[in-house]
């Protein structure tokens, strides 16, 4: 039976008789109650960010860079998901200033970070300048877990240390080398204890395959909540110690060392295929976003590795500073693309802050550029204008804009080249475009003009002299 709507009775003179409250809030509840089909959602969590380094890679060594010699599955694989970056650099040749670079936003050159800082545990010199504030520490305010493994190579003293620069746990070594196994704790860089927050540990099995695994424990263990990793391989850095079993896979290679080298970058390659199938398996992957590349080009002495990129580990030629360049973030990234504009490693600190959620600092001239909208085609436009590069006090320096390059070495007149047709960098174009070497040359000479002397003389010392301008801070430190 169809029920009979009666509408309330009033009467003039009279107050009208009132329904229960409680059905004044069922009638609320109702008003606001989401339409049919509609629900009340959690925002969405923030993305993981994994950050993955490798140690003296070569250009040409890698599977998705076109190599035949040394398969390399899982770093192909993640390429497929993801974009490669065929202009990609790192803002430094050697080790430490382009792992200072990536972890502050900033060329490491505003703040003195020039040289490989000498292993000395009493020295607060030798290390990333305390006064500055690292990726980690932004994104523990932001909410999320922070884990570094692999090598530090950015100051020895405590205070230098990953957990007192925002890394709340850790796994590897302090220095900027370690030998891979069968090594007994001693005197030396590449004899110190392998350590666990602070903590030493032993380490029974070879410390690239033991990486993959603290890797991929480190994500299980924070699936509930976002994190950051930062992954940073000692291989296929010298000296060259894969396992009996993997030197027999690249017997083939005649050069012996090269072979070793080889053999290396399989076992990292390896760990790096059991920290992806842990995305998978704990159903994280399509919330992670990933980045891979090599700290600067592939040394001379392991074949030629940077092909077929001039120069190696050290210059500012292609060699030593284009690398093998990954993004990764299903369904934000396009999934086997390239993009071919520079973008450098000091933009995983923009990028990274930006999906996170928290804001880019303005304390400081910053250099990093958030990627995600040009390589998701949201903004056209090149990430950087220019890309500067510059060794010790300056004898080494270059500068990119565009296609154009401007190379200057000391005491040698600059040099230009077209790299959208010699990337390869044989014809020296100076001569046929004075005002292009003029302008150029003009941009190197601004950008270098304000940056500070050497913080630290590092591992100079071992090479030669310090020039009058790489003197000594004070010897209280930055706080």
């Amino acid at each position: 039976m169809q029920a009979k709507y009666e509408p309330m009775q009033m009467t003039i003179g009279r107050a009208p008789t009132l329904p229960p409250l409680s059905l004044y809030f069922i009638l609320i509840l109702a008003w606001f109650r989401p339409a049919a089909g509609a629900s009340l959602q959690a925002p969405p969590p923030k993305p993981n960010i994994l950050l993955i380094v490798s140690d003296d890679q070569g250009y040409a060594d890698a599977g998705f860079q076109g190599s035949k010699e040394i398969p390399t599955p899982n770093l192909d694989r993640l390429a497929k998901s993801g974009m490669h970056c065929t202009s990609g650099y790192v803002t430094h040749p050697f080790c430490s200033p382009t792992r200072a670079a990536l972890l502050t936003g900033r060329y490491q050159q505003r703040f003195g970070h020039v040289y490989n800082p000498f292993y000395d545990p009493a020295d607060a010199r030798e290390g990333l300048p305390l006064g500055e504030k690292l990726l980690p520490e932004h994104l523990r305010g932001a909410g999320y877990a922070t884990g570094w493994m692999g090598k530090w190579h950015l100051g020895a003293t405590p205070e230098h240390a990953p957990e007192h620069r925002g890394f709340e746990e850790g796994f590897g070594f302090i220095g900027g080398g370690h030998h891979y196994f069968n090594w007994k704790p001693g005197k030396g860089e590449y004899n110190l204890p392998i350590l666990r927050n602070g903590q030493e540990v032993e380490v029974p099995e070879h410390y690239t395959t033991r990486l993959g695994v603290e890797a991929a424990n480190f994500e299980k263990r924070h699936a509930d909540h976002p994190w950051f990793l930062y992954l940073a391989f000692n291989a296929p850095h010298m000296p060259h110690q894969p396992t009996p079993e993997r030197i027999a896979r690249f017997s083939h290679i005649q050069n012996r060392q090269r072979a070793r080298y080889a053999a290396q970058i399989s076992l990292m390659d390896d760990a790096i295929g059991e920290v992806l199938a842990a995305l998978d398996a704990s159903h994280q992957r399509e919330r992670t976003l990933i980045f891979f590349f090599t700290d600067n080009g592939g040394p001379v002495n392991v074949g030629a590795v940077n092909t077929p990129l001039r120069g190696s580990k050290g210059d500012v030629f292609e060699g030593g500073i284009r690398v093998p360049y990954l993004v990764s973030w299903p369904g934000r990234i396009p999934a086997g693309s390239t993009y071919v504009q520079p973008v450098s490693s000091v933009d995983v600190f923009a990028t990274a802050l930006a999906v996170a959620g928290a804001r880019m600092p303005t304390d400081k001239v910053y250099d990093s550029v958030n990627l995600l909208p040009h390589l998701n085609g949201e903004n056209m436009s090149a990430p950087h204008e220019r890309l500067f590069w510059r060794t010790g006090t300056g004898q080494l320096a270059a500068v990119r804009q565009g296609d154009w390059k401007l190379v200057r070495q000391e005491n040698k007149p600059d040099e230009l080249y077209n790299l959208a047709t010699d990337i390869s960098e044989t014809k020296n174009l100076a001569g046929a475009n004075p005002e292009k070497i003029h302008q150029l040359s003009l941009a190197l000479d601004t950008w270098q003009k304000p940056l500070p002397p050497p913080a630290f003389i590092g591992t100079s010392r071992n090479e030669k002299p310090a020039t009058t301008t790489a003197t000594r801070p004070p010897t209280t430190p930055a706080r």
